[in-house]
């Protein structure tokens, strides 16, 4: 009966002991790999109104998860553009005064086609496609 008692105390602190481990270690690792979060799929976004949109400014707007960064030029048309530095995923912001995209966290220079001009971005920023649609601005991707 005794044995019996001694077996049934050591299996239940075995079992103690395991979910002991188990609750200091369970959010250890949760927290080292985070479960994936599904991005939302955006083909296309409304901005606002055209006629609303000063020439030579600009606003960034999100495209899904992504910033994106639309310009009005001096002309008065519109680009967008990924608003993520290439070198180090800053977000960059239109000059007015250059009329060039600007990193400030590092100088990177873009113009308003998204060709990296100078500094450390290695690629140009990725293109979207911008439609007037009843004077409602569309921000779509490209291709």
């Amino acid at each position: 009966m005794t044995l019996n008692r001694k077996k049934f105390l050591n299996i239940l602190l075995s079992l103690s002991g395991i979910a002991g481990l188990g609750a200091i270690f369970y959010p250890i690792f949760s927290y080292l790999i985070p479960p994936k979060i599904s991005e939302p799929k955006v083909n296309s976004v409304k901005v606002g109104s055209a006629s609303d949109f000063p020439n030579n400014s600009y606003k960034i707007v999100k495209f899904g998860r992504k910033p994106v960064i639309l310009i009005k030029t001096v002309e008065g048309d519109f680009k967008a553009l990924s608003a993520t530095c290439t070198h180090l995923e800053c977000i960059v912001q239109y000059k007015s005064d250059t009329h060039q995209i600007w990193c400030a966290c590092h100088n990177g220079i873009y113009d308003l086609n998204g060709r990296n001009v100078s500094g450390p971005p290695p690629r140009p920023l990725t293109p979207y496609d911008v439609k007037i649609i009843n004077d409602e601005i569309v921000i779509t991707s490209a291709g």
